[in-house]
Formats: C-alpha cells, structure tokens, sequence
C-alpha cells in the first residue's frame, strides 16, 4: 500500500540523517526511522513522534531557542545550532553594513552543564569565526548573568548562552543577545525582540543545510578565568556600606546548576561568611537527580534546601535556577513557624522597597521601575510614593530590560534585574546579594521579612497574587482556549463584576501586541490569561487588593484575599471549561 505522505515524511528524515554531524542523534533517527517503516502503516507512535520532529524549525520565544533534545528541525541538535549560528552572524554583519561606518562585530558565547552545551557553545565560536566576527568563548560552564555581563564589558554585538535555565534536563536552549554598536545604549547587552528575531529566522532559512555552513578550526578566544572574578567584584560592589550587618545565617542552593561556586564567591566578597551549601545539590550534573524539575518554582524542588535550613536552624534559604538568572527565597514565618518559599511579587517588592531605601531619588535624578504586566501591581505603588517613575512592559527580560532610565526591573517568575549597569538582564545573583543584604538589617532591626511585608500591606493595602497554570499536549489547544475566552468572555471573578477587558492581541499606545487578555473588575480584581512563552501551558495571573486599615486587621485581610483568589480561581476555571 502506498502511503505518500509517511513516505515523504521518511525520506525527510533520512535526508536528515544523512546530513547530521552527531553520531548519536543520527542513530537515534535512524532507529525512529526504521521503527516507523516496520509499522506498516500510518498511525503509529514512532510516526507521530517523527511528525513532531519535523513539523517546522523552532522558532524564538520569550527565551529565545529552546525545545527537547533530539534529531529533526523542531529539537536542540547540532544541525539546528549550526544553521542558527549562521543566522545570528549574518544578522551581526548586516547590522554592521547597515550602521555605516566599518567595524568588525565582536560576538561572546557562553554555556551552562547541561548536556551538548559546550559542544552547541565550540560549534557556535567556530561559525562566528569562520563567518569573520571576533569572536570569545566563556572558559567554563558559567551562569547566565556572567555571559550578559561578558556582552557589556567586552563591548560585543553578539552574545549567545546555551542554556534550557529551569526546563527538564532532556531540554537545551539558545539564547541571543545584542549589544556594542548594534543597538542604542539602553538595549546593549538584552534579549532580541522583533524585528531581529524575525531577521535572524529569515538568515537562518537563507543559511542552506548545516554542511553549507564552514567552521572555523581555530580563531576564537577563550578567556580567561578572570572573566567570572571581575563579574563578582562588580556585584559585590554592590553592596552598600550604609547596610553594613551581616549576621545571617544562609543556605545555597544551585540546584545541580552552575551558579554554586558563582554564588558563594559574591556573598563571600560581600561580607556574609556563613553560607551553607545544600551538598546533595551543589555540584553541576545535567540529570538534576534530587528534583523532578529543577526549577524554584515547582513543588519539592526547595525540600533539599528548607531541610537543611530547620536542622541548621538557618535565617534564610538562596535558591538558584540551573543557570542562576533568577533566585528564590524562603523563610521561617513567624505567624506559623513553618518555613515558606516567598512568592516572585513578595521579592519582587521587597527589593523595590530596599532600592528605594538604598538611593533615595534626588533632584535632577530620574530612574524608572519596570515589571512585566503579570506582576504585581504593589511596585507601582512603591515606586509612586518614592517619587520613581514606574511602566508596565510585556512579559519577558527582553522587554523589562530595554526600558529607558531602568533602575530596576522584575518579573513574578523569580527574575530580578537590580543592577542594569552591571547585567541589563535578569540576575539571580546580584538580586540574591541584596536580599542578603536587606534580610540582615532587618534581622538586625529585630523585625522578618515578613514583617516588611507587613508594612507595604498597611501603607499600600493588601495584593495577593496567585496562579493557574494549564498544561496542554499541543500548542493548538492553547489557541483553542484562547479562542473560547474571546468569544465567550467572562461577565464576572469572584461575584465583582468586569468592568475592562483588554485584548493584548491589538496592543496599545504602551504595550506591543501580545497573544493575552487582561480582566479589571470593579474591586479592582485582576486576571491576565495568555500562553506561556517557553512550554505548552495556558498560564492565569490573578490578583486582589485587599484594604487594611491597621495592623490589627491584617489577620482578616489575609483570609479575606485568599477566599477571595479561590473564588476568582473557580471561575477561571469554569470560563475555560476544565
């Protein structure tokens, strides 16, 4: 029996094989391949998983390149990587045609532990090279931030990170960046944003097949360990003498990433001596052995860390990501006596509120505070009362970090960017040095963090955030869901009735257009559906305010948020048919 396109898709994906430079992703193909003609027939498992392989290139999202391990356009693979490095170059040079005047791009490129990053990060140095950019390499496996830091000090056009961050370990990922003379000098050393993503996508189209693409044999710098030393001095540098304790008793935690050794060095150089590391996770290993995902966020990945923290009787638990561009936080409440990981908007605040305390605003001075539209509401208000100018951007670093004056930007999923000058980028770092920092002259002062909280609560009232994450099998579905609620939009959350709706599909005279809705009820409840930039998940961003008239009053105003989150998550719910 003939069956046309099972016969295409096969010859596709032995043309792919034929033209792959990996052995092991060659053979693993081959064995798909074969598995799929012994079937018969149409239909089968192996043929759907090669439908998926080959069902388009990847294409750049709210992190640019990133997808499973594996064979085919639509995975991580050296074929992919090549024909993306040819892109990026011949973007980088177009760029330098385009400014006019001559110059040679300088391109820098980093990678993280996990598996065929530093194969990914040689190739790339070899392409760049070959295709006539000046071009350096990290000298390790380093985190994030030091690789955005690398892209300023070096004053590069280009910078790439091979890095998933927090997905699964069969996953890598690729990240561009722009700097030098490519960009103005509020976007040098961010994320790329349209319209380079879509010129980068068009070059790598024109890039041919991976053997059209030439690697240079030699060429590139790898530089030198100093590298990783000047990014902790200029961290550390942060610190403010003005906030000199440092009685603080603190447990680390990469998260089998690469951040560890980073990490201690800036808190070290900063003064807090007394950092434990959570042993069974302290060294990079690309499996992440003791967590099921190796992301802050997820349930039981910080058990490992607040276990050590009770038996060390610790002041505060650091949790790095895999590539240390964000950090999370956790702490012994002392309304329950149970240790508890703080929400992205609680550190998120907390850090908008020890900036403004660190460098009051004066005359003549103007910096602005940035979070992604899903964040919280609260540093708006934080930023008002210190007389900083505040702006919402589209979710992302790539948007936050372009903002022009930043002093300092934050995104509800663990990423802080509190120095631009030194990482235009989300570092988990720097933020973690200077939540060190606070958390230690409030334990000085006698007071918690959570007794900060407190405070912002009485003086701005109440924002209780949370989330509804729903995973789907494909990204037609996420359209599907997103189609229904456009239709067949819901009239009210939790008994208050909607009195905005914005499409963030048809932008507006601040926010480029993005796939999203956003809700404003008249009790000034807040719901922003969209899809997930990064996985297949249909993500629901929801936030109350709360008022509190005193301290007293906390208690009730606490529980009243929550039933109140409940009662808006049940009709998230139900307008999205689960």
């Amino acid at each position: 029996m003939v069956h046309p396109e099972l016969d295409s898709l096969l010859a596709a994906a032995e043309a792919w094989v034929a033209a792959d430079p990996d052995p092991a992703t060659a053979g693993e193909l081959r064995t798909l391949v074969a598995r799929a003609r012994s079937a018969g027939g149409p239909g089968s498992a192996d043929e759907q998983e090669l439908r998926d392989r080959f069902s388009g290139p990847l294409v750049f999202g709210t992190a640019g390149l990133r997808a499973a391990l594996g064979a085919g356009p639509n995975r991580m693979n050296r074929v992919v990587v090549r024909r993306a490095a040819a892109g990026v170059a011949a973007h980088a040079l177009r760029l330098a045609d385009d400014a006019g005047t001559a110059y040679v791009p300088r391109a820098v490129v980093g990678y993280d532990a996990r598996y065929n990053s530093k194969i990914f990060a040689e190739e790339t140095a070899a392409i760049f090279t070959a295709a006539g950019l000046e071009t350096f390499l990290l000298p390790s496996e380093l985190p994030t931030p030091v690789l955005a830091y690398a892209v300023r000090a070096l004053q590069c056009e280009v910078g790439i990170m091979v890095t998933a961050s927090h997905n699964p370990p069969q996953d890598n990922g690729y990240k561009v960046y722009l700097g030098g003379r490519a960009v103005e000098e509020d976007a040098r050393g961010v994320q790329i944003v349209a319209p380079h993503d879509a010129d980068i996508a068009a070059a790598i189209a024109a890039a041919g097949g991976s053997d059209a693409v030439e690697l240079a044999p030699d060429g590139w710098t790898v530089l030198p360990g100093s590298l990783e030393e000047d990014y902790v001095a200029a961290v550390a540098a942060l610190a403010d003498p003005a906030f000199p304790a440092r009685d603080l008793r603190i447990i680390l935690t990469p998260l089998h990433g690469v951040g560890g050794r980073t990490a201690r060095a800036v808190l070290a150089a900063a003064g807090f001596e007394n950092v434990t590391m959570v042993a069974q996770q302290a060294e990079p290993d690309p499996d992440f052995p003791t967590v099921a995902f190796p992301n802050p966020e997820e349930p039981g990945a910080l058990d490992l860390a607040l276990k050590t923290a009770a038996a060390a009787d610790a002041d505060l638990v650091i949790a790095n990501d895999p590539d240390a561009d964000r950090v999370a936080l956790a702490a012994k409440d002392p309304s329950t006596g149970s240790w508890r990981m703080l929400r992205g908007d609680e550190v998120g605040t907390l850090l908008g509120l020890h900036l403004t305390a660190r460098a009051p605003v004066t005359a003549g001075q103007h910096q602005v505070f940035a979070n992604s539209i899903v964040s919280s509401r609260l540093l708006g208000r934080i930023a008002t009362a210190a007389g900083i100018e505040h702006v919402q951007t589209l979710t992302g670093f790539k948007w936050i970090a372009r903002v022009r004056n930043l002093g300092y930007g934050y995104e509800e999923a663990l990423g802080y960017c509190v120095a631009p000058g030194v990482v235009r980028d989300k570092d988990g770092l720097s933020a973690a040095l200077l939540l060190a920092e606070l958390a230690a002259a409030t334990k000085a002062a006698g007071r918690t963090l959570f007794d900060l909280l407190d405070d912002i609560s009485l003086a701005h009232g109440l924002h209780a955030a949370d989330q509804v994450s729903v995973r789907v099998e494909s990204l037609r579905v996420l359209g599907v869901l997103m189609e229904r609620l456009r239709h067949n939009p819901p009239q009210s959350f939790a008994g208050s009735p909607v009195d905005t709706l914005q499409d963030l599909a048809q932008g507006s005279a601040t926010l480029p257009p993005t796939d999203g809705l956003l809700y404003l009820t008249r009790d000034s409840t807040r719901v922003i559906i969209r899809p997930s930039g990064t996985e297949p998940k249909l993500k629901c961003y929801l936030e109350v305010v709360e008022p509190v008239g005193s301290a007293a009053g906390l208690v009730d105003a606490k529980a009243a948020a929550r039933a109140r989150l409940d009662a808006v998550k049940l009709d998230v719910g139900a307008a999205l048919g689960l």
